[in-house]
């Protein structure tokens, strides 16, 4: 069998390897048992967002949950970062959840939370994949009766909701606050828009009426479009789309303008410093953060670390560093004093706090970071080749950063997360630019077919 963990889980189409009610169900005697406490039982907290498949794949969980006589807790629908707080507040040994995120509804994944509300370690990954692999686990029968082994945790959404309270600034109040929040017809759906009422803000709110096919279909973080221009009809404030599951979002400003992941995390630094709250005085970000954050923070007198692809690393190199800020352009960011992951949630309401303490808007605070040109283009990607198996290829980037020298940079990547090859360039104008991206892309695409 190929290998089951990616960049942030598992993750593939529904019914489809590795995303089958086996392998599911495998997960769940997998991390029951090797998350055990010290008399060999657990209690795993089990989540999901608003796909179809979503209410299988918990079955099957269940099912290997409870082989080893463990014991299931279901959530319902929540965003994913809400698991992470429950499961290391409330005195779980593990959290699942079942989301694939910023992926198209046919699509489902499973991400995995330690007690502690940490995303797993490679290492722990590949010991947990040799498990679920191997044949020391017995033989699951998936019956439509093993739900009733679960036990309902009711207070999830409540919980979480009272947790994002308390991370505004004491004695700020949103009030008169105007927000757009597009909630992608995911797992925020449950949560966002009462959040953000209860704390005093004037709600819009979009695409709130799951119907298990929706998720993310031209609508949250990957299509940021609908709210942008929601954000100019009502003269909003601020703008927030979520991904699928929560954890992440992109913000738009009062114009309509786009804030990226880059520029959040600039915002973020900056106000942090001048609190003197940016501990260790580092920020941490991913080798795909536009060369404009890295401007940013070297004139604030910040120490930027970068990682590799996946906010999972992200929050590795910020525990080992001290560091209390990291994240991704993506729009996932990690605010280490209030969340143990990725959260979109704990992210716009810093945001908001940021902006009524300032005294700003968004369009005056992200004038802290000037975003160097950038090209991204997704290439089709049926199998995942080594790129650098063709010369032509190599040949090919290795021309194109000589072009570009220290205006600009390249990055060719697969996926982590989807069949896709990224080619990402970012260059000393727009055109040239474009141009040399789509130079390398066609490229890749001849080779890798």
């Amino acid at each position: 069998m190929e290998k089951l963990f990616g960049t942030d889980g598992i993750r593939g189409r529904a019914d489809e390897y590795p995303m089958t009610q086996e392998i599911a169900s495998r997960v769940g005697y997998a991390i029951a048992s090797m998350f055990s406490d010290v008399k060999g039982n657990s209690k795993i907290l089990i989540g999901k967002d608003t796909r179809a498949s979503g209410a299988k794949f918990e079955k099957a969980i269940i099912t290997g949950v409870c082989k080893l006589n463990s014991k299931a807790y279901l959530s319902g629908i929540i965003p994913t970062p809400g698991i992470s707080y429950i499961v290391s507040s409330k005195g779980f040994d593990a959290g699942i959840v079942i989301s694939a995120s910023h992926n198209p509804y046919y699509d489902n994944g499973l991400k995995i939370f330690d007690r502690n509300g940490r995303k797993l370690s490679e290492k722990k990954e590949a010991e947990i994949e040799k498990l679920i692999l191997s044949n020391n686990i017995p033989e699951i029968q998936i019956s439509e009766g093993n739900i009733s082994y679960a036990n309902e945790y009711n207070n999830a959404v409540d919980d979480y909701s009272d947790f994002l309270k308390q991370c505004l600034a004491q004695g700020i109040s949103l009030k008169a606050q105007k927000m757009v929040i597009d909630c992608a017809n995911g797992s925020t759906c449950m949560i966002a828009p009462k959040l953000f009422s209860d704390l005093g803000a004037e709600v819009e709110a979009m695409y709130i009426t799951p119907d298990g096919k929706n998720i993310n279909n031209h609508c949250g973080s990957e299509h940021p479009g609908s709210m942008r221009t929601k954000v100019k009809e009502k003269e909003a404030d601020i703008g927030i789309a979520f991904d699928g599951d929560g954890d992440r979002l992109i913000v738009a400003d009062e114009t309509g303008d786009i804030i990226t992941g880059d520029q959040i995390l600039a915002i973020l630094a900056s106000f942090l410093k001048k609190q003197g709250k940016l501990n260790k005085n580092t920020v941490v970000s991913t080798i795909m953060s536009n060369m404009g954050l890295g401007a940013a923070l070297r004139k604030m007198n910040i120490e930027h670390i970068t990682t590799k692809v996946g906010d999972r690393y992200v929050a590795e190199k910020m525990l080992e560093t001290g560091s209390i800020l990291g994240g991704e352009d993506s729009g996932h960011i990690i605010l280490m004093n209030k969340q143990k992951t990725g959260d979109g949630l704990v992210t716009a309401l810093k945001l908001l706090e940021i902006m009524k303490l300032e005294e700003k808007p968004l369009s005056e605070l992200k004038k802290i970071m000037t975003i160097y040109p950038q090209a991204l283009i997704n290439v089709e990607a049926k199998s995942k080749p080594d790129l650098n198996d063709f010369s032509e290829v190599i040949d090919t980037i290795n021309t194109v950063e000589k072009k570009l020298g220290k205006e600009g940079r390249v990055l060719v990547r697969y996926s982590g997360t989807q069949p896709i090859c990224r080619v990402m360039i970012e260059g000393p104008n727009s055109e040239e630019t474009v141009k040399q991206c789509q130079k390398i892309a066609d490229i890749v695409k001849k080779n890798i077919g």
